[in-house]
């Protein structure tokens, strides 16, 4: 699939790289990709009313999760035309809770970046406290869209943060949804079985107890290398291109070249941008940074 290179925008003749970091909005830049060039996505978008990346066009802002669900729609809609027609998403979403009137949000001493100046008001038929339901409202969205919605898989986290809550239990676990272009797709189940009680192999199972990891960077929320990593060996093969539209500190990229895939991130904050460079560079990966509205190319 090296071909694809001379198919994606702006990329100049003198590049000698296969994989590609795109800075601006994925929406925008999906819309520049050629159809069918991607075998899998594996991606995290933001979480509805949980961070403000302090960025214009953020999404995860909107003050309506309705909107919020529709963006996320309209993005994965043109992911779907990039994507080859066997073509799957991996799509790691977390839940949130309504803000029961409350306009902004104190810093937590153990994660000060839980900090909003601004909350989104309670949607529509919820109450104070009410678990809104947003990766089940989003993966409906999309099945509705077009998509084939094929497993729910709970990624469990063993090192999850305490929670100061005495009226519910302690959430430890996110959602990831599987989903496909088609109803047959590209899925390598040999390459991620795992080892049952009686120490055979058996087909992978929908519970995943992965820990999280920390990272020195700004990026307060990152991806852990082996959530990322069953992911794309089910769904992808080498030298395909694995596509990543909330790219952030570019783990998806990072795990990708280790397993002799290529990549196309895209990523809207400019900060991100940088430390994915760091990231990926300090690694020996070989990528180029590609700014669409700038019309420029910088070789990383």
């Amino acid at each position: 699939m090296h071909s694809i290179r001379e198919q994606l925008p702006l990329i100049p003749q003198y590049s000698v790289s296969d994989s590609f970091i795109y800075h601006g909005d994925a929406f925008q830049v999906l819309k520049l990709l050629p159809a069918g060039i991607g075998r899998t996505s594996i991606t995290s978008p933001p979480y509805w009313g949980l961070r403000d990346y302090d960025t214009s066009g953020q999404i995860g802002s909107e003050d309506d999760i309705n909107i919020y669900v529709n963006n996320l729609v309209e993005v994965f809609r043109e992911l779907r035309r990039v994507l080859t027609d066997d073509g799957t998403l991996w799509l790691n979403l977390g839940d949130s809770y309504t803000s029961g009137g409350r306009t902004w949000r104190a810093p937590d001493k153990k994660n000060p970046a839980r900090a909003m100046s601004h909350r989104a008001p309670t949607p529509n038929g919820l109450k104070a406290k009410d678990l809104v339901g947003v990766p089940w409202r989003v993966a409906m969205a999309l099945q509705v869209d077009g998509w084939y919605l094929r497993s729910e898989i709970i990624w469990h986290k063993p090192n999850a943060l305490p929670e100061s809550v005495k009226d519910r239990p302690t959430r430890v676990h996110e959602t990831i949804f599987l989903l496909s272009k088609n109803e047959d797709y590209y899925y390598d189940y040999e390459a991620i079985r795992e080892k049952g009680s009686n120490g055979q192999k058996r087909n992978r199972r929908s519970v995943w107890s992965i820990y999280t990891e920390p990272f020195n960077g700004a990026h307060f929320a990152t991806f852990p290398p082996k959530l990322i990593e069953p992911c794309l060996l089910a769904g992808s093969q080498k030298n395909d291109y694995v596509i990543d539209p909330f790219f952030g500190s570019g783990t998806t990229g990072l795990v990708a070249n280790l397993h002799e895939r290529n990549f196309i991130g895209i990523e809207l904050k400019s900060d991100y941008i940088t430390i994915a460079k760091e990231r990926l560079s300090g690694q020996r990966i070989i990528f180029d940074v590609i700014d669409p509205n700038e019309r420029s190319l910088h070789l990383a």
